[in-house]
């Protein structure tokens, strides 16, 4: 288990405007996407399943980003020790509200507040990072991942699964994502395809492992990959 040192969000991560804002949008729609469907069950599926065969039961992991905390509900049980965080509080009380109704307990898993763009509690403690659905939401990709980065130990695994809305037409970031925004029905989000976010990734020493598209219905732009920290 977490020391408890570990499991305290560090004082500053909400406190930027820039996490604040973040925060009191996905606060607001919280409850709702808890209670959306999975698009793609499958493509979600085959993405655990790989994570899964990733993950070694001795490995200590965060998960930045981590919404209501399906995703690492699922991940805990066979590894050492997880520490979920979100920006939104809101996200991070469905979370445990799940976590309490889990018919086993799951002690070597925390759920806590904190921004992805601030560095993690403790240091260079994780064997692994994770970040679903999350890189293109953040104001800054390179404070992303050096924050990434200052939480990874030295030869750890950064598994990320993207949207990358720079495969979209282009109307929908050009002109229906702003639209949205303005009407306080979007957040803010960061326009990249594939490539761009590889060359992102190397720029700040992961060295890439694999790149893959676990979608199974339609054009998928969600890219997963997998990187690790050079030694």
């Amino acid at each position: 288990m977490y020391p408890p040192s570990l499991l305290r969000p560090a004082p500053t991560p909400v406190h930027t405007a820039a996490a604040a804002a973040k925060a009191r949008f996905w606060n607001r729609a919280a409850r709702k996407y808890a209670a959306d469907p999975i698009a793609d069950m499958a493509g979600y599926e085959a993405t655990l399943q790989r994570v899964q065969a990733l993950l070694s039961p001795g490995h200590a992991v965060l998960e930045i980003g981590c919404g209501t905390g399906t995703t690492a509900l699922r991940l805990a049980p066979a590894i050492r020790r997880m520490l979920a965080t979100d920006v939104s509080t809101e996200m991070i009380a469905i979370a445990r509200e799940k976590q309490a109704a889990q018919s086993q307990p799951l002690p070597q898993l925390r759920f806590g507040v904190a921004d992805v763009e601030a560095a993690g509690p403790g240091g260079a403690c994780h064997d692994a990072v994770l970040a679903f659905n999350v890189l293109h939401l953040v104001s800054d990709l390179d404070v992303a991942l050096q924050a990434v980065l200052q939480t990874l130990k030295p030869g750890g695994l950064f598994v990320s699964k993207t949207p990358c809305l720079g495969e979209m037409n282009p109307l929908i970031p050009r002109l229906v994502v702003p639209l949205l925004r303005a009407l306080g029905r979007a957040p803010h989000v960061l326009v990249f395809n594939a490539a761009q976010l590889q060359a992102s990734f190397q720029r700040h020493g992961l060295e890439i492992e694999a790149v893959e598209r676990h979608g199974t219905k339609r054009k998928d732009i969600r890219v997963f990959i997998v990187a690790r920290r050079r030694r």
